[in-house]
């Protein structure tokens, strides 16, 4: 019993953090993992036993990462007024990336002997913005920042995750390499578009009570499916999102009525509520584990700590010269540039021969948590502007 008081309380807590961040403008995620650490160190005197926690955290983050990226796709709107900034936010999704991970790579192979390709391997994960943490405290901004980081963050973590596999999982980088990583977007593209219809006939055709479960159960098994083979299922998230977000815009097609248009936007309302649900808890969950798995001592790790404020610098630093060049003011989007929740996931799956000594457990925390500060930071002093009407 003592566990079920615990989450309700810490879940509620999160309810409440949620509540409180546009007038406080502090990150939940911050008090979230400040709050994990904190039941980690009264623990002791609250008669908690010690459990091996951390094959949860993988789970978590990878149901978190799904529903994180399926939520923001829902809300987004395309439109041919839209191309421009879906291109300007694909560019500065991808272009710091490669740039960032070229540079750290480069350092951990100068300073570590780690050889560029494992060098490179071990950047990636610091290298990409966490939708998970963006979404969320864009929340308060103009719907134009909002809808930007949106897009710049979902399309980071799909960016992130193709090509940290491509690196990881390839020993040599040749026209069979290359040919492969094409037809695997290829084929996700096919499977994105067949299930996505499939999906969408079977939310607006299905009659029994119980409809939204087995969606998205089916769902997350054609991501696992897909991550089986090494695809890059996030797209398909991200297109399934984007349909059901556009129905309404896509209804003038000859085989997109055949979706009973009308039933299926009712449906879409309901299972987008159900999914911003779901994502709270989930997201709420991985952070405070998170937060309850760091130690003390990995914290405040000195031989870290120059790497960690080296990084955010940099990642500062790049983020800021790509936002001028593609003509957007550094604030307040500079400052939404967090890594998290998809940070943890990459690095926990570099393959055991790619590990390096190098970018360890403490100086993601630390990097982590000095982005959250810095996102902290600019949110605080941001003057609130009020939306024309």
């Amino acid at each position: 019993m003592s566990i079920i008081i615990s989450l309700c309380v810490l879940l509620l807590l999160s309810y409440v953090f949620d509540l409180s961040a546009s007038k406080t403008r502090i990150p939940t995620v911050i008090l979230l993992i400040a709050l994990g650490w904190g039941v980690k160190q009264a623990s002791p005197f609250l008669g908690f036993q010690e459990h091996n926690l951390n094959p949860i955290l993988p789970l978590l983050g990878t149901v978190g990462l799904i529903l994180i990226v399926l939520e923001g796709s829902l809300e987004l709107e395309i439109n041919r007024s839209k191309l421009p900034l879906v291109g300007k936010s694909s560019l500065i999704a991808l272009i710091p990336m490669l740039l960032f991970s070229a540079g750290l790579a480069w350092a951990f192979d100068y300073f570590g002997h780690t050889g560029f390709k494992i060098g490179l391997v071990n950047a990636i994960p610091f290298a990409v913005i966490s939708s998970a943490i963006a979404i969320p405290s864009a929340r308060n901004l103009m719907s134009h920042q909002r809808e930007f980081v949106t897009y710049e963050s979902s399309l980071s973590d799909i960016f992130g995750v193709i090509f940290f596999n491509f690196i990881a999982l390839n020993e040599e980088f040749n026209a069979a390499s290359y040919g492969e990583f094409f037809f695997e977007l290829f084929l996700i593209l096919i499977i994105s578009l067949v299930s996505t219809l499939l999906l969408s006939y079977l939310l607006g055709n299905i009659k029994h009570h119980i409809k939204f479960v087995p969606i998205m159960l089916m769902v997350l098994l054609i991501y696992a499916i897909s991550k089986t083979f090494h695809l890059p299922s996030l797209i398909f998230i991200l297109l399934f999102g984007l349909f059901l977000g556009n129905v309404d815009e896509l209804k003038h097609l000859k085989f997109i009525q055949k979706l009973k248009t009308e039933n299926l936007q009712e449906e879409v309302h309901k299972f987008k509520e159900l999914i911003t649900e779901i994502t709270f808890m989930i997201r709420s969950l991985f952070f405070l584990l998170f937060g309850f798995l760091i130690e003390t001592s990995e914290l405040l790790n000195l031989a870290t700590i120059s790497w960690a404020i080296g990084i955010v610098a940099a990642i500062f630093l790049i983020r800021w010269l790509c936002l001028k060049l593609f003509g957007y003011g550094a604030s307040p989007l500079l400052f939404l540039a967090p890594r998290g929740l998809i940070t943890i996931l990459l690095f926990l799956s570099i393959p055991a021969t790619q590990v390096t000594g190098i970018a360890n457990k403490s100086l993601i925390i630390q990097v982590i948590i000095l982005c959250a500060l810095m996102m902290m930071g600019g949110l605080m002093f941001q003057k609130q502007i009020k939306e024309p009407e």
